[in-house]
């Protein structure tokens, strides 16, 4: 295993997840400092390929990248932007209608679903009773 990879792997364990790719390369140039932006990339793309790490879309922006043990979908508030981690049965249902109805085997931990917090819904409904 090279250097680079190792130190990529040590981040994504010990950095927390819902990273991106140059925050990634920032943590593993703070421990290899002549790591390029290119290898963590290759290394993430090769990581996906064997399993190992998932990235997701959550919206507008960069892809975020987790490992593949923290199998999860996500959602964003449009509001807010906080993200919230959904467990696999939320997307039960929808994965067997889209395979019924459409014949689609989705992909729920690839994309993230957009929608409104409590907490956000809560301060626009304020705001329209004011």
């Amino acid at each position: 295993m090279t250097t680079a990879r190792r130190v990529l792997l040590s981040c994504l364990l010990d950095g927390g997840s819902h990273r991106t790719a140059e925050d990634l390369a920032a943590d593993a140039q703070a421990i290899v400092p002549d790591v390029h932006l290119s290898t963590i990339y290759r290394n993430l793309e090769e990581l996906e390929h064997l399993g190992v790490v998932e990235h997701v879309h959550l919206g507008h922006g960069p892809a975020i990248y987790h490992l593949a043990t923290e199998h999860h979908g996500h959602f964003v508030c449009e509001d807010c932007g906080k993200v919230f981690e959904a467990p696999d049965e939320l997307f039960a249902g929808l994965g067997k209608l889209a395979l019924d109805r459409a014949g689609l085997t989705i992909k729920p931990h690839h994309f993230a679903v957009l929608g409104t917090c409590d907490a956000c819904a809560g301060r626009a409904a304020d705001l329209r009773d004011a």
